[in-house]
């Protein structure tokens, strides 16, 4: 006798609660091979955005850091000739100063301006005790001159021709050894020989045998007391003293330097 059974059933022949969980399943399959396929698309793009980055900063210049520019400085200084604070201007040469820059020659008061009024003139020793110098106001202004009219000025009263002194002839004035004479300008006149220099133009010979000018001393002027000082000679030197040269140290040798 046959017998049936309907609880037996093959793989065709599937119930629908079955076929349910199937689709499930599947779809839960599909789900993650999609995710897969999205994650290793996205680890593709990271991957290729960070070989780009290295590329790009291996490749790329730097870029440049700014430098400030160097700092200067300016330094200043500042000269005060005398204990009175003023300047003067001198026209010795460079020889003339010494291992420090410092001028070696004396700075002596030789006369008050108020000692100069009508024409007199003073005669005095310097920078040596035995270098005999004139003191004058011309009346109108000279070279290296000093005072309220810049007509006060001093030179070496020794001749540069050979040593003879010479004396201060004031305008349209003559010597005493040539009464013939009138004089131009101020000027100093040598009777030994008729050398004239020109005091108003820094003693440059004029007329007769002088082969240079008369050495100029560097005079500075005090307006609040009138006071006048001689504070260095300026070349040629002193005549008698390696004669013609333009190192007025040696101006300094060969006697007593005055104080």
């Amino acid at each position: 006798m046959d017998s049936t059974h309907d609880d037996q059933q093959g793989p065709g022949n599937r119930t629908q609660p079955e076929e349910d969980v199937a689709k499930a399943e599947s779809k839960k399959e599909n789900l993650r091979r999609r995710f897969l396929k999205l994650s290793l698309a996205a680890g593709l793009v990271l991957a290729v955005g960070g070989i780009a980055s290295v590329a790009q900063s291996l490749f790329s210049p730097p870029t440049p850091v700014p430098v400030p520019p160097p700092s200067t400085q300016t330094v200043t200084e500042t000269v005060t000739v005398g204990s009175t604070g003023a300047s003067s201007t001198t026209s010795a040469s460079t020889g003339g100063l010494g291992s420090t820059g410092v001028s070696p020659f004396p700075r002596v008061m030789v006369a008050n301006a108020s000692a100069l009024a009508g024409g007199q003139t003073v005669t005095f020793n310097y920078p040596l005790d035995n270098t005999p110098n004139l003191l004058a106001k011309l009346g109108q202004k000279a070279d290296g001159g000093v005072g309220p009219d810049g007509d006060i000025v001093a030179f070496s009263q020794i001749c540069q021709h050979l040593g003879c002194v010479w004396g201060f002839v004031p305008t349209s004035g003559s010597p005493k050894c040539d009464s013939g004479y009138k004089a131009a300008s101020p000027i100093g006149y040598c009777c030994c020989h008729g050398s004239v220099y020109d005091l108003v133009n820094g003693a440059k010979v004029t007329d007769g045998p002088s082969p240079r000018p008369q050495p100029q001393v560097t005079l500075e002027y005090d307006s609040s007391t009138g006071d006048i000082y001689a504070t260095g000679m300026g070349p040629p030197t002193i005549f008698g003293h390696d004669t013609g040269s333009d190192d007025v140290l040696n101006d300094l040798q060969g006697g007593s330097v005055v104080s």
